[in-house]
């Protein structure tokens, strides 16, 4: 069980904005992911390093969109102005993660300009919905295609997360701190409005909080 990435959605002056705007904050260039057909969304995709990447989504005018909770979700961080959506956790165990949620994993695919169809299962997309300040889970079918690959000089090094790690780690079954060990994790406004608030990058144009 990893931090694998951060989900970002785009506000509503569009994607290309949003993409623009990010990639001049981290001094590199977001790349065309393509298109999720089960859920109404594209993504563009910045690797970064220690396997680690972030995904910058927008919602289609797509059946998919409105009933797929990836798709819910996206379009529901979009109308309130685009932002963080979340964060997500690789596990590799898909099958434990089900038992223990109650749930099924549903698959998921993206099909990437160069042809490429890339596949995976995911599950607790509605738990982050009900509570933004939980992450959900992602089990890939093929690693060799993984979307950090050529991830460099743009390492993840913090997070600010508004809510309470005891809740967080009721959720994952793993304590959260140990999870991101290796991040500079503030939990704050435990009382307020739950979600990812921050992530901090170390780029070529310094220290970024964004």
């Amino acid at each position: 069980m990893r931090l694998d990435h951060l989900s970002y959605a785009c506000g509503p002056d569009g994607c290309r904005a949003t993409v623009e705007r990010l990639s001049a904050l981290l001094g590199a260039e977001f790349v065309d992911g393509g298109v999720h057909p089960r859920f109404g969304t594209v993504n563009h995709i910045l690797p970064l390093e220690n396997d680690r990447y972030i995904e910058v989504v927008d919602v289609l005018d797509h059946p998919a969109s409105d009933k797929a909770p990836f798709g819910q979700a996206v379009r529901a961080r979009k109308e309130l102005g685009g932002g963080w959506l979340g964060w997500v956790v690789a596990v590799r165990d898909m099958e434990r993660m089900e038992q223990r949620l109650g749930r099924q994993a549903v698959p998921g695919n993206r099909h990437r300009p160069d042809g490429l169809n890339l596949t995976w299962r995911q599950i607790g997309v509605k738990g982050l919905i009900a509570d933004p300040q939980l992450p959900f889970f992602i089990h890939w079918d093929d690693l060799s295609e993984h979307p950090s690959i050529g991830g460099k000089d743009i390492k993840l090094t913090g997070l600010e997360i508004a809510g309470d790690p005891t809740r967080v780690t009721d959720w994952i079954g793993h304590p959260a701190d140990h999870l991101l060990d290796d991040l500079d994790v503030a939990w704050v406004g435990p009382n307020g409005q739950p979600g990812l608030v921050a992530a901090v990058f170390q780029t070529p144009n310094g220290i970024v909080r964004v």
